[in-house]
């Protein structure tokens, strides 16, 4: 058995005094009827009645401060008592600010050069030891980006350090085994500091020193010698500091040449203080792989694929080398890069330039380390590379992989393909909008996508540490921003009033509750509960006390939960949407959308409340969503029961959130049939109701018009993407155009959302019930598909699923996990219940 601490695998440097355990029970095991855990101190807990394996709680005492523990599971099932399992060993990090002696220490000088191009920092201290060393942790932070050497070698494998956060609330720590890289004398310990999302470019404004303006350092080193003595030393007024011939920003890219570094100077001691500090609760950023060019024409390298990450480059000579980085070429076989210049925004006054360039000015191997790009080709100037001069790398967090996908018709596996490269390439520390234009972590964005991102990867941890940012950065009315962590510089102006948007801040309530849903993490919506609430409170008070101008005469009963005043982003990037005139669109009526997600939101809200506890809450909520939800069907709702307006999103919406009344629901079907099959058999949804989208034309009886659209080849559509070369999914559907001229970002996961039909439905991989304690195993074949299969690597084990469709007979196979039971329901409706095992099926 594998047993996991919190929702890691490296349980290293925690700050959680009282983890939770998982695991995963014995191969063969249907259930289990009791638990009992064992510490390393020789606490013995259990045997405990019951058939929990997630999240359970610490046996033991709180843990202290760098405490190492190993604990142990056994369990009673259905086929006796197991083995103790496999120890889980962890560590605590610093948990009290006392445990710091170290100080936080800055470069001397506030800026070198201008932004977008400032100077990396070179900051070196020393640590003296006269005693063999038994163990040693390193213990560091930053405001900026900051990477470790100890004595000329790089401390540890992270990427990104210490990470983006809402630093005025919260700053991550890392904790690293340095070991084997201590020696006996003096120890040379040197950290790179950059700006990073600190003080470099990031958002939509691309402001700079957003957080401060005076980047820091803060390590810390304690050594246990064999003697049982301790060192700890730290940074200090002792180090010394020098701009090197570096200049790195997240967005601009990288430069470095061999030129001499200025003369060391004093650091300068800052009051930062330590109450900040946590640890993340997610994976790291990593380099995860390495990709070749399949393709040189001329000095453009074609990587085969779009990702975020960099290039690691060999060059030869010491002639200067440029590196663009580029998602498309243009139609002179050139990198463009024209479409990530954010110049269309008309609150922009200033021109922007796209970065996304590296600069090498020395002979030799170059890897840049506090940048990442979003490319798929690379133009090299100034120097002759060869195919075997440069490699692409990967960057990442380094999520573990817990479901997939394959069909008989390749182009959706391709489409699968890139909505999870897509993916992957935005989960960057924080889910990005994309890794390129503003790598901002936008709301909406991870609202749509969380429920897929939970089957193809372990995001608990993620989730957890991006929505602690969204949650510290709510606004004291209970406003919740576009984006965690939010840059200060859009919470001003006419920025801070395109906050506060429906199907955004909603993401305070739904993606909590994924989490709830996927991995049982009730502690979760305890902690997000407060933040939930504020977010509900302010749409509350804002749908009873404000009025769309355009309504006249008196407010009907209804309208106190009708939400039609604020600015939303509405469907957001509806094909053929004009958005010239932004001020109009801004001031529109969008109470359609709003008032449905307030139903929605509020309805999950009371199911939280129950499940918390919280009695009269749920109640509240409860009746908070019926009155919208009346609200809704008041405004919305004919009298002849036709849906207004009658648009794809609206009418999606109606039926995925269960707004129209029950004798309406298949009327409302045929209407949204009707409207794609009239449009062409196209869709015309945007951002919002796009994942649900085919699943309500299946689940409503219209699966021949869903898979249309899914395998549809004209834009807009899925394929049209594929057909025309994309390897991650486009912001817009006509992310490039039939003249090949890119628009927008062509790695942006939202629409890729589309993948959770496949899982749910093509293969028929269903969850019915938190952790996947009973889930459903009913395909639905169609659109000339032949076979099918996923696979979901569950808390409580592997379920997955494969069919065939050969000559009108239907052959399935299915696996349940232990602990688990599964409903099957073949194509024909025949229904049979699965415990755990594999077990075969036939029809027909």
């Amino acid at each position: 058995m594998r047993v996991r601490v919190e929702h890691l695998d490296q349980p290293f440097g925690l700050d959680v005094r009282r983890p939770r355990l998982s695991w995963q029970l014995p191969p063969g095991a249907s259930r289990q009827t009791a638990y009992e855990l064992r510490l390393d101190d020789g606490t013995l807990t259990g045997p405990i009645p019951g058939d929990g394996t997630v999240l359970m709680p610490w046996p033991g005492r709180d843990l202290t401060s760098r405490e190492r523990r190993r604990v142990w599971v056994r369990v009673w099932t259905d086929r006796g008592l197991s083995d103790w399992s496999e120890p889980a060993e962890l560590e605590a990090g610093l948990l009290e600010p006392s445990d710091w002696v170290a100080q936080w220490i800055s470069p001397y000088e506030i800026e070198v050069g201008e932004p977008g191009f400032r100077r990396v920092h070179r900051l070196r201290g020393e640590v003296s030891l006269n005693r063999p060393v038994a163990t040693a942790r390193l213990y560091a932070t930053a405001l900026g980006l900051y990477e470790l050497h100890l004595n000329g070698r790089r401390v540890g494998d992270l990427e990104l350090t210490p990470g983006y956060t809402e630093y005025g609330t919260r700053i991550q720590v890392q904790t690293y085994d340095v070991t084997p890289l201590l020696r006996p004398g003096v120890n040379r310990l040197e950290a790179l500091l950059a700006d990073g999302w600190f003080r470099g470019q990031v958002g939509m404004l691309r402001s700079h020193n957003q957080f401060g303006d005076r980047t820091a350092f803060l390590a810390q080193v304690h050594i246990d010698h064999s003697d049982g003595s301790t060192t700890v030393c730290g940074t200090g007024p002792s180090w010394v500091s020098s701009p090197t011939a570096m200049t790195a920003d997240l967005i601009e890219g990288q430069t470095t040449s061999d030129a001499a570094e200025s003369a060391e100077t004093p650091v300068v001691p800052t009051g930062h203080g330590f109450d900040r500090l946590v640890s993340s609760p997610a994976p790291p950023v990593r380099a995860i792989r390495e990709i070749r060019p399949i393709a040189v024409r001329g000095n453009v390298f074609d990587l085969g694929e779009n990702v975020n990450g960099r290039v690691r480059v060999r060059n030869p000579a010491r002639t200067p080398l440029t590196l663009t980085h580029a998602e498309a070429l243009g139609p002179d076989g050139d990198v463009t890069t024209d479409h990530l210049r954010p110049a269309d925004v008309p609150f922009i006054e200033h021109e922007l330039r796209a970065g996304q360039v590296d600069r090498v000015e020395t002979a030799g191997v170059f890897e840049p380390r506090f940048t990442t790009h979003g490319f798929r080709y690379v133009r090299a100037q100034g120097s002759a590379l060869t195919p075997d001069d440069l490699t692409g790398v990967v960057v990442h967090t380094d999520l573990r992989p817990t479901g997939g996908f394959a069909c008989d018709d390749e182009r959706l596996n391709r489409l699968h393909e890139a909505a999870v490269r897509s993916f992957l390439g935005n989960a960057c520390d924080i889910p990005t909008d994309c890794p390129t234009r503003e790598r901002a972590g936008w709301t909406g964005d991870w609202q749509l996508y969380a429920p897929v991102a939970t089957f193809s990867h372990d995001v608990a941890g993620f989730s957890v540490k991006w929505l602690r940012d969204l949650a510290a950065g709510q606004w004291e009315n209970g406003v919740v921003g576009n984006m965690a962590p939010m840059p200060p510089a859009e919470r001003t102006g006419f920025l801070r009033n395109l906050n506060g948007s429906a199907g955004w801040g909603d993401a305070i309530v739904l993606v909590p509750w994924e989490m709830f849903q996927e991995y049982g993490d009730r502690d979760l919506l305890a902690e997000m509960w407060p933040a939930m609430t504020r977010w509900l409170n302010y749409v509350s008070r804002t749908a009873s006390a404000q009025r769309h101008p355009s309504r006249t005469g008196a407010p009907a009963p209804h309208e106190r939960f009708l939400w039609d005043t604020g600015f939303h982003w509405g469907e957001w990037l509806v094909p053929g949407e004009d958005m010239s005139d932004f001020a109009a669109f801004a001031a529109a009526d969008k109470s359609d959308v709003a008032t449905a997600y307030f139903a929605r939101t509020a309805r999950v809200a009371a199911r939280i409340a129950g499940l918390l506890g919280f009695s009269e809450q749920a109640a509240q909520w409860a009746e908070v969503s019926d009155g919208a939800r009346s609200a809704w069907q008041a405004e919305f709702v004919t009298p002849a029961g036709d849906v207004r307006p009658e648009t794809q999103a609206n009418l999606v919406r109606a039926l995925a959130f269960d707004l129209v009344p029950a004798e309406l629901r298949r009327r409302t079907a045929d209407r949204l049939a009707k409207l794609i099959r009239d449009n062409g058999t196209h869709l015309s949804t945007g951002f919002l109701a796009t994942p649900d989208l085919l699943p309500v034309l299946a689940d409503a009886g219209h699966l021949d018009v869903a898979y249309d659209l899914l395998l549809q080849t004209t834009p807009p559509s899925w394929l049209t993407m594929i057909e025309r070369g994309a390897t991650t999914v486009w912001e817009r559907w006509e992310g490039i155009d039939t003249n090949g001229i890119p628009h927008d970002s062509l790695n942006h996961y939202s629409k890729g959302a589309v993948i959770g039909f496949l899982h749910r439905y093509t293969a028929g991989l269903q969850r019915l019930t938190p952790t996947w304690r009973r889930f459903r195993v009913h395909p639905h074949p169609g659109g000339g598909l032949t076979s099918a299969s996923a696979w979901h690597e569950t808390p409580h084990g592997r379920a997955s699923v494969e069919w065939t469709l050969t000559d009108g007979s239907f052959v399935l196979k299915a696996t349940v996990p232990p602990g688990c039971e599964a409903e099957v329901v073949l194509p024909d409706g025949d229904t049979h219940k699965a415990g755990p095992g594999t077990h075969h099926f036939e029809q027909g």
